[in-house]
């Protein structure tokens, strides 16, 4: 995914975050590449290091497309969920793929448009040159 990112000032928790700006929204997200290019356009990948669990960080979406944004302290992704046979799960958010293990309970169907909410910084963004 193409974004542009702004390096925020360093908080408590004294990783890089920056302020992400997607075609489907903004948020906060830890940086993972050079301090140094934190600025600027880049392509990325997401990871998202929790857990998918049904009715706690995951529900249902209201609207069938996808979304960032921040809500309550948390980077709230909106996309569509694939569940694998191995117990993980794929979310495609715009024309990214985020990769999740999933919880107990799982979500009720295989293919379901959801809202994940999670902490800050626990969304790591990682540059790439395509």
């Amino acid at each position: 995914m193409l974004v542009r990112t702004e390096l925020l000032p360093l908080g408590p928790s004294e990783l890089p975050m920056v302020r992400v700006h997607t075609p489907i929204g903004s948020a906060m997200a830890v940086w993972r590449g050079s301090p140094d290019d934190a600025v600027g356009q880049h392509h990325i990948e997401w990871t998202v290091d929790v857990d998918l669990l049904w009715g706690h960080n995951t529900r249902a979406a209201a609207l069938a497309e996808p979304g960032v944004r921040e809500e309550a302290d948390q980077v709230v992704l909106r996309g569509r969920l694939q569940l694998a046979e191995d117990g993980a799960a794929v979310l495609e958010l715009g024309d990214s793929l985020v990769l999740f293990e999933v919880g107990s309970p799982p979500p009720p169907a295989s293919s379901v448009w959801v809202e994940i909410g999670v902490e800050a910084d626990k969304v790591e963004l990682y540059p790439y040159l395509p």
